[in-house]
């Protein structure tokens, strides 16, 4: 896949809403032959008390939201959630850290390693959001059982010093490549309504049509403005920007997942139908996204049905993983 200039998103993004909503449904059809949604579960493992100042995040140190400060979570519990998740037809499970990032040798990442390779003998894809990385630690993480990691870019390399200042864009296009080059797929997205502009998202997707490979998924999540954080009072996400948004990352990223992430609670049901119908193809599935609300399962659940929609299946290779693993660690699934 070539990557995409600015000037060639600019084109794709503004024309007139119709004609690009057709052309993505014309690149979607063209390259994914289903009408499957991949369902992925989110559970946070570790929360609060994170020393990241990212202006959006409820789990930072920096601000006074009402997140409390938790320690990671037990194996049983996690296992527990993610029986739970497989069970109600997720076939992605996703555990995010609260913490700047984890290393190698550390009594943390050990830990972590476990739960990794536990959770993988349930048989769903595992994908991990914990900060930085070192290659070595991809190269951990990946022989754990971990299929995905979650980094997002979060906005454009220009706005991104407004946002967060304890980090850099260059440190996040860093453990990119040390996830990709431990052969982990890479889940990478953004936040809309943070206060950029349009071109701060499409130089975004820039940087995402350049990775090589591309981007196993990109989740495109609406700000949901958390009380006590810089942005708890930004403007909500347009519907036709969001739309504009998923059919040009599906144009551009014609073999890319899109996620529709944070903030869907606030879609209405035909608001998230026109989504599906640009080109997202996944969602966060459970009713929680780390800290924020999102639709319940059963409505989740309707919805697809009505739309002539099925849940993604497994991959393969977890499927087998599943056969193989000790009956008592498969959450009851066939």
């Amino acid at each position: 896949m070539a990557a995409k200039t600015f000037n060639q998103l600019e084109e794709i993004y503004h024309r007139p809403i119709f004609q690009l909503l057709d052309q993505a449904r014309a690149v979607f059809r063209a390259n994914w032959t289903d009408n499957t949604i991949q369902l992925c579960t989110l559970l946070s493992i570790k929360t609060g008390g994170c020393s990241e100042d990212c202006a959006y995040c409820a789990q930072s140190s920096h601000y006074h939201t009402g997140v409390q400060r938790e320690e990671l979570l037990g194996l049983d519990v996690i296992l527990a959630h993610a029986r739970r998740a497989a069970d109600s037809g997720a076939t992605r499970f996703c555990m995010g850290a609260a913490w700047k990032g984890v290393r190698e040798g550390t009594p943390r990442f050990e830990q972590v390693k476990v739960i990794i390779s536990e959770v993988a003998k349930l048989g769903m894809e595992v994908c991990v959001t914990l900060g930085e990385l070192t290659e070595k630690a991809a190269e951990e993480l990946k022989a754990a059982g971990v299929t995905a990691y979650n980094h997002n870019l979060d906005t454009s390399p220009e706005f991104y010093p407004n946002i967060v200042t304890t980090h850099t864009y260059a440190d996040r296009l860093r453990t990119i490549r040390a996830a990709q080059k431990a052969g982990m797929d890479v889940c990478c997205g953004g936040i809309l309504g943070m206060g950029e502009t349009v071109s701060d998202r499409l130089r975004m997707l820039e940087v995402l049509t350049g990775f090589d490979p591309a981007p196993e998924s990109v989740p495109i999540n609406c700000l949901v403005g958390i009380g006590g954080t810089p942005l708890a009072g930004a403007e909500p996400v347009g519907i036709f920007d969001l739309l504009r948004m998923i059919a040009t990352a599906r144009v551009a990223l014609p073999r890319t997942k899109v996620r529709l992430s944070a903030g869907r609670s606030c879609l209405t049901r035909e608001g998230q139908a026109m989504c599906f119908y640009a080109g997202a193809n996944s969602i966060f599935y459970g009713g929680k996204l780390l800290t924020t609300p999102g639709p319940a399962e059963d409505e989740d659940l309707t919805l697809i049905r009505e739309l002539g929609l099925t849940p993604l299946e497994p991959k393969k290779a977890c499927l087998n993983d599943l056969h193989t693993a000790n009956p008592q660690q498969r959450g009851g699934r066939p």
